[in-house]
């Protein structure tokens, strides 16, 4: 008789094990998307207020957000919806953008590890008429530094050169009193800063 209640408790167990296990597999379904694929991205030293943006190949913006924490930065991303071509994870911070580019092709996400590269913003500052221009230019690419006057309310050039050739960029400027300009151009990119003096 104990045998029997102890079979009839196991066998109870087993029906309620597998209507769980029947019922769990049902949902699933329609929980997991089928053929869906995210991407996680995972982004060390971050810092609040970085920018992070993904970039077709024609440089618009198709996603952009601001992070908010410190550390380490962790998003999945379902890129297999974007057309096919090529595109760009950009992390912007305070003085360096590290691009990360990939490739979507017939829904099938591809990164190009040997492309991925990081570029340095400049470094302008102010002191009475004196501005100093810095930039970390490690791959030594060509870069343009531009001095506009605002004269009669045009920006005209005061300055241009062309630096080429230096790992670190450092530029002193003497301005008389009015309003500048200063555009440096660097890896395809374009900075601005304007200047009170």
């Amino acid at each position: 008789m104990k045998n029997a209640i102890k079979n009839t408790k196991k066998g109870i167990l087993m029906v309620a094990l597998l209507a769980t296990v029947t019922g769990f597999a049902n949902d699933a379904n329609s929980l997991i998307k089928k053929g869906a694929k995210k991407t996680a991205l995972v982004l060390e030293n971050v810092k609040e207020g970085n920018l992070l943006s993904i970039k077709d190949s024609y440089g618009i913006i198709l996603y952009k957000e601001l992070i908010d924490t410190n550390g380490v930065y962790t998003k999945g991303f379902d890129l297999t919806e974007l057309p096919d071509g090529d595109y760009v994870f950009e992390l912007e911070k305070d003085l360096e953008v590290k691009t990360i580019p990939f490739t979507v092709k017939a829904s099938t996400v591809s990164y190009k590890k040997s492309e991925e590269a990081t570029y340095f913003k400049p470094y302008v500052k102010q002191e009475n008429n004196m501005v100093y221009l810095t930039k970390l230019n490690l791959n030594q690419v060509p870069t343009s530094v531009k001095v506009f006057a605002n004269i009669d309310g045009e920006y005209k050039l005061c300055h241009s050169e062309i630096v080429e050739n230096e790992k670190v960029i450092e530029k002193v400027f003497r301005l008389g009193e009015g309003k500048y300009k200063i555009e440096i151009n660097s890896n395809n990119k374009e900075y601005k800063t304007y200047i009170n003096n």
